[in-house]
């Protein structure tokens, strides 16, 4: 497993971004992608969960967890990802490249559509479990 930017931990913001709390209604953990399971409320990704952002603190179930919902955020990568390409969360709340969805739309053309599943985009290459960089854009 590499580190592809050593000066942040996984869980740790690189700049400045936008940071949400929210109430956790289970574990969380620090650098894992988070989804709306209640209104303000969040827990961790599981498969086909549409992430909203990342968790910057590990949390218990009635705690507040900071959420970094659009900035650079170091994370895990749950499977090979290039740089550049579009993000969601694994089942485990890593993060995984987005594959394209061609859609035709009334024998009008073929359209490449990304849904609510897009975390944001890759700023590196990684391996499977490899951690680095992605940007934060729903």
């Amino acid at each position: 497993m590499a580190d592809l930017w050593p000066d942040a931990e996984v869980g740790e913001m690189v700049g400045d971004g936008v940071v949400y709390s929210f109430e956790a209604e289970g574990a969380i953990t620090k650098g894992k992608c988070v989804y709306l399971s209640s209104d303000m409320k969040v827990s961790q990704c599981a498969a086909s969960s549409n992430a909203i952002g990342v968790a910057l603190k590990t949390v218990a179930a009635g705690e507040f967890c900071p959420v970094c919902v659009c900035g650079v955020v170091k994370v895990t990568a749950g499977g090979a990802i290039t740089r550049g390409v579009a993000v969601q969360t694994d089942a485990n709340g890593n993060v995984v490249a987005l594959a394209d969805q061609a859609v035709n739309e009334g024998g009008t053309g073929t359209y490449t559509i990304y849904y609510a599943r897009r975390l944001g985009f890759s700023l590196q290459t990684f391996a499977s479990g490899d951690t680095g960089l992605i940007l934060i854009e729903k």
